[in-house]
């Protein structure tokens, strides 16, 4: 058998360790740290500074908008996922959608993002949610083949849209939409 070098041992038992748990307020830097790595990994820009205070409030303020689970091996925090609730009216009942989530690259492969996303049915299952909804990017083969093989399906017939903030005031100053 050959030997692990003591380094990757000793991740190895923190992994084994591993934690899973909601945010709390003390947990802001860990947070950050990894929403910048999904950043680099998603090559986009971090988050500037106004927008990181404006993620932890909404984390953990008084008008909370999101939940939060961070994954933990050992002291490290390795991984997280963002939830909030949507809502559907024909099954009248919420809908848990999952924002983001995330394992660092160095700690993938030792199932911390499977059981990351096991935490995320939990909590819907515990809302009383009557599904999970999510969206992948589409060059993001490792995830869509994990989704598929844990049976969830691709929804083909919903196209995805997006206003974002900058067009909100053109468009609000226009009588109607245009076609």
């Amino acid at each position: 058998m050959p030997r692990i070098p003591s380094t990757t041992r000793a991740s190895q038992k923190a992994v084994d360790k591993l934690v899973i748990r909601p945010f709390t307020r003390k947990d802001g830097k860990d947070l950050l740290l990894l929403i910048d790595a999904l950043a680099d990994f998603e090559h986009l820009p971090k988050p500037t500074a106004a927008a990181r205070q404006r993620l932890l409030r909404d984390a953990a303020g008084k008008r909370k908008r999101f939940d939060a689970l961070l994954a933990f091996a050992g002291p490290k925090a390795v991984g997280y996922a963002i939830l909030f609730e949507t809502y559907s009216s024909f099954r009248a009942l919420p809908t848990l959608y999952l924002e983001d989530i995330f394992v660092l690259p160095e700690f993938r492969q030792r199932h911390i993002g499977g059981k990351l996303f096991r935490a995320c049915l939990k909590e819907a299952r515990d809302r009383k949610c009557g599904r999970m909804e999510w969206v992948v990017l589409d060059w993001n083969i490792n995830a869509i083949e994990f989704y598929r093989h844990i049976g969830a399906h691709q929804l083909n017939e919903w196209l995805p849209f997006r206003i974002d903030r900058e067009q909100f005031a053109s468009l609000l100053r226009r009588e109607r939409p245009r076609r």
